[in-house]
C-alpha cells in the first residue's frame, strides 16, 4: 500500500535546500541522512515534480514524502525506553544496547519512541526523532526533538559543534593519563580527547582504564577507532580489537554519559547524565558510585 506525508513549506525569505530544509517534517524520515536517501531513491516530491539534493525551498511549496508499507506488517513496535529527561519540545531517553536509533529496519529507537514519549501540544509537533545516532551496540544519552522547530534547531546545534558529548569507556592496556587523538577517519579530520579516571589490575588484559571521553568532531565510529589506534581499544568491542584481547558475551564498554547544550526554545543551560551502566560499576564501583547522577 502507498503512502503520502505532505507538508507546505513555510512562507519565508530565506531560501534552503531541501535536505536541509526537510529534516524533521516528515514522520517516517528521522535524519539527515535518512532523508538524503530517500531523495536519492526519487520518493519526495516537491509541487508533483521528483526532487533532487539540488531542489530549493523558497516557501509554500508542497512537499510530498511518498513510501509503501506492507498491509501485513504489525506497526508498532513494543519497546519500553528509559526517559530521562522530557518537555514539550524535545527529550532524551537512555538508548539500550542491541537496537539500532533509526534506519529501515522495523526494530529500532525511533519507531518506539512514540509510545514511550507524551505528545508534544505545540503547533508544529511531529513524531519523536533522534536528532543523532548512537553506535547499535553504544548505550546512554540520546536526544530527541518533538517538533520540526526543534529538530531543526538541535541539528544546527550539532553542526556548529554546540552540543558536548561525554562518553565513559573501559579500554584495555597502559595508558597515560590524559591526552589528545588527531587522526583523521576515512580521510576526514577526526579530534577526541580522553582523561584516564581509574585503572585496574586485569589478569588477562593487563589493566583495564576507566576512561572519559570527547569526541570533537563526529565521524563514524570515532571513539572507537581512536582507541584502538593509540592501542588501547575498548573493551567488548567486536570490530575493533586487537588480537586475542577479544570479550565476548557482556557487549561493548562505550556510554555516551551526557550531553550539554542551550535548550533551543527556553534559552535555559542543559546539562543531562545517564545513569552508568552495572557492567561499568561492577568494574569500577567507587569512582561510578560518586559520579552517578551528577
Amino acid at each position: 500500500m502507498q503512502l503520502v506525508e505532505t507538508h507546505i513549506a513555510e512562507i519565508t525569505l530565506e531560501v534552503k535546500r531541501l535536505q536541509e530544509y526537510g529534516v524533521g517534517i516528515f514522520k517516517r524520515i528521522t535524519t539527515k541522512s535518512a532523508l538524503k536517501k530517500a531523495i536519492k531513491k526519487e520518493m519526495v516530491f516537491v509541487d508533483g515534480k521528483v526532487a533532487s539534493t539540488a531542489t530549493f525551498i523558497k516557501g509554500g511549496e508542497k512537499i510530498e514524502f511518498r513510501y509503501t508499507v506492507d498491509d501485513n506488517l504489525d506497526t508498532r513496535l513494543k519497546l519500553n525506553l528509559h526517559v530521562i529527561y522530557e518537555d514539550d519540545y524535545l527529550a532524551i531517553i537512555n538508548k539500550p544496547a542491541g537496537i539500532l536509533v533509526s534506519g529501515n529496519g522495523f526494530k529500532t529507537v525511533a519507531n518506539a519512541l512514540s509510545q514511550n514519549l507524551k505528545t508534544s501540544p505545540i503547533f508544529d509537533a511531529v513524531l519523536p526523532q533522534p536528532v543523532h545516532r548512537l553506535d547499535y551496540a553504544t548505550t546512554g544519552c540520546l536526544l530527541v526533538g518533538k517538533t520540526n522547530t526543534s529538530i531543526i534547531a538541535l541539528n544546527q546545534l550539532f553542526e556548529s559543534k554546540k552540543i558536548h558529548k561525554i562518553y565513559y569507556a573501559v579500554t584495555i592496556g597502559s595508558m597515560k593519563p590524559s591526552g589528545t587523538i588527531d587522526i583523521p577517519i576515512d580521510g576526514k579530520p577526526a579530534i577526541s580527547t580522553f582523561q584516564v579516571l581509574e585503572t585496574i589490575a586485569s589478569q588477562r588484559f593487563k589493566f583495564l582504564n576507566l576512561v572519559k571521553l570527547s569526541p570533537k568532531t563526529g565521524r563514524r565510529h570515532q571513539l572507537r577507532k581512536h582507541m584502538l589506534a593509540i592501542g588501547n581499544p575498548i573493551l567488548g568491542d567486536a570490530t575493533y580489537f586487537l588480537k586475542d584481547l577479544l570479550l565476548k558475551g557482556n557487549g561493548l564498554y562505550l556510554q555516551a554519559y551526557s550531553l550539554e547544550f542551550t535548550h533551543p526554545i527556553s534559552e535555559g543551560r542543559m546539562f543531562i547524565t545517564a545513569l552508568s551502566a552495572k557492567k561499568f560499576i561492577k568494574l569500577f564501583p567507587n569512582y561510578i558510585s560518586e559520579t552517578k547522577g551528577s
